[in-house]
């Protein structure tokens, strides 16, 4: 099995990719590849993405006290978007709580175990 996070408790590279993936297939602007790794350098997930991202991964959208404290806490744009940095504070806040949420979110969006994709989600 793959580790999530690094000796530091940093996330992980080969984590970071997945996350990266994750995070693009539901970013505006889409990257011209979502499997290149390249996010374009603006990218953030707006109300829709954040919608989306949520639907597939926990079967609904966030509440909006979640929505809130997530925008709070977490990096976003400006206009209050979700960026890449916040998506990954989000899952480092998860990983170090719930290590097994994360496994879970991963195998939902078609990663196994080590951190290979398997499956179009």
């Amino acid at each position: 099995m793959a580790s999530l996070l690094d000796e530091e408790g940093a996330i992980s590279e080969s984590f970071e990719k997945c996350l990266r993936q994750i995070f693009a297939k539901y970013c505006n602007p889409k990257p011209e590849s979502p499997f290149s790794g390249q996010l374009p350098p603006n990218a953030c997930l707006d109300p829709a993405g954040l919608d989306a991202w949520a639907c597939d991964t926990n079967g609904q959208p966030f509440s909006e006290d979640t929505k809130e404290e997530i925008l709070q806490f977490m990096d976003v744009t400006d206009e209050g978007n979700l960026t890449f940095k916040g998506f990954l504070q989000v899952y480092q806040l998860q990983t170090e709580n719930d290590e097994e949420e994360t496994w879970r979110d991963l195998a939902k969006h078609g990663f196994d175990r080590s951190l290979n994709f398997v499956q179009k989600s």
